[in-house]
This record gives C-alpha cells, structure tokens and sequence, in this order.
C-alpha cells in the first residue's frame, strides 16, 4: 500500500462521508418497508432518508465561505481605515481643536482618539464574527428539524410495551393496535434504535463542517438526546430477550410465547 493510498483510506475513517449515511438510511428504509409495509414508522424512515439528504448538502455547503459577508467585510475596514487617515492627515485635528488648547485639551484629544480606536476595533471584531453567526443560524434551523424527527421517532416506540407478548395480557377499548409476535416487536424497536443513531450520525456532519464551540455543544445535545431515547429502547429488547429466552432445562417459560428471530 502506497503512502497516498494509506493517507486516502486514514481520511476516510477519521471523517463522516454524507453518502454513506444516506445510503445506511435507505437500506433502513428498505428493510423497514419489508417487514412492516403498512407501518407508521416505513413513513418516519422514508422522512429521515429525504432529510438526510437535505442535512448532507446543508452541512457541505457551510464548509464553504460566505463571500459576500467577508467582502463587506473587508470594504468596511477599508472605509474605517480611510476615514482614519483623512482625518489624521487632510483634515488635521489641531485645527479643529482651535488655538492653544493647552495640555488639558491635549489629553481630552488622546483618549478621544483612544476610544475611538477601541470602538472601532470592537466593531471591527463583531463584523468579522459575523459570517460565524450566520452559520450557526443555518445550523440552529437543520437542527431543529432533526430533533423534532428524533420525537417523532421516539413517538412510534412509546406504545410498543413488552406487558403485550404476556398471555394474561388483555387489552382496553383505547388501546393501539399492538405487535404480538416477540421477534417483529423486537425488530421494530430495534429499527427505532438504528433510526436515532443515524440522526445523530447527521447532526455530527455540522460539527464536522463548522469549527464552532457552540454548534459542537448544540450537536452533542442532540446526539445525547437520541442516545438517552435509544437507551429507554434498549432496556424494552432486553426485557423481550428474557422473555424469548428459555430457562437453563430447556423447558419454555411459563405464560411466555417464544417467537423466531
């Protein structure tokens, strides 16, 4: 292996490449749809494919500058610098100022000039953070939609209860159609799980493409907040696991209905 094939395969696992995770999201969607054509949740896997489409030309196109901020920029400072020198030298400031100003006159102009330094400077300061704040804007927007896809998700698992694979279990008027087979009720909470992990996986490409302490903190609340829900997921398979899983003789439990995985 070359050095410059060493190098390509070192970037391609030290970064998130979008095409790949749209393309973990479309084959989530396909083997949702498979199992559970009729589903609410082939809907929400069908929405998270298309915004990750939308997240991943979002997310490429901050990587890029914002032209028309840095050239205001720069011909706002070139204004700023230009004004200083015409007043420093076509317009001196003795004559403003009148005759024999004395040296108390003489101190009031310099730290005049000195705050008018410091103002410009801070507001020179604000306009170069300014492209920084326009995309932290951008990125607040995309992860707002994320996050609300992230309930939606959540939303899906929240009636699918374990108590249900119980034989004694018995249903009320109001209650939602539920998953009786172990292993498909297994599977759709564990579609649920993947779904998370792929938003989280999303929301990291703006951290990736924006070097931003306070986009990197809005980033690692939405992982953690799908991480948290994902976790409430996991704790339902693993009680599905104890259901499905006979005692050391061999023997079925009792009032449990073990099914196929």
């Amino acid at each position: 292996m070359t050095a410059d094939t060493r190098k390509t395969v070192s970037r391609r696992y030290r970064t998130l490449d979008p095409d790949l995770i749209i393309a973990t999201a479309r084959t989530l969607e396909q083997r949702v749809f498979q199992r559970f054509p009729e589903s609410g949740l082939r809907g929400v896997s069908t929405e998270l494919v298309a915004l990750a489409r939308d997240l991943a030309r979002s997310s490429k196109a901050l990587e890029a500058p914002i032209w028309w901020v840095r050239i205001m920029v720069g011909a706002a400072f070139l204004l700023g610098a230009a004004m200083f020198l015409f007043v420093g030298t076509v317009l001196p400031l003795d004559r403003l100022s009148g005759d024999g100003g004395g040296v108390s006159e003489f101190v009031q102009g310099i730290e005049a000039s000195l705050n008018t330094f410091l103002l410009a400077g801070l507001g020179f300061v604000a306009l170069v953070r300014a492209e920084e704040r326009i995309k932290r804007r951008r990125v607040f927007k995309e992860l707002h939609s994320l996050r609300s896809l992230i309930h939606v998700i959540d939303m899906h698992q929240l009636t699918k209860d374990p108590a249900v694979l119980n034989v004694d279990f018995r249903p009320t008027e109001s209650s939602p159609v539920r998953i009786t087979n172990a292993a498909d009720l297994e599977r759709y909470l564990d579609y649920c799980s993947e779904m998370l992990s792929i938003s989280g996986k999303l929301a990291a490409l703006f951290a990736q493409s924006v070097n931003d302490a306070v986009v990197v903190d809005a980033v690692n609340d939405i992982e953690e907040l799908g991480s948290n829900l994902s976790r409430k997921i996991w704790q339902k398979i693993t009680m599905i696991d104890a259901r499905m899983t006979p005692p050391a003789d061999g023997a079925p439990r009792a009032g449990k209905k073990p099914g196929p995985r």
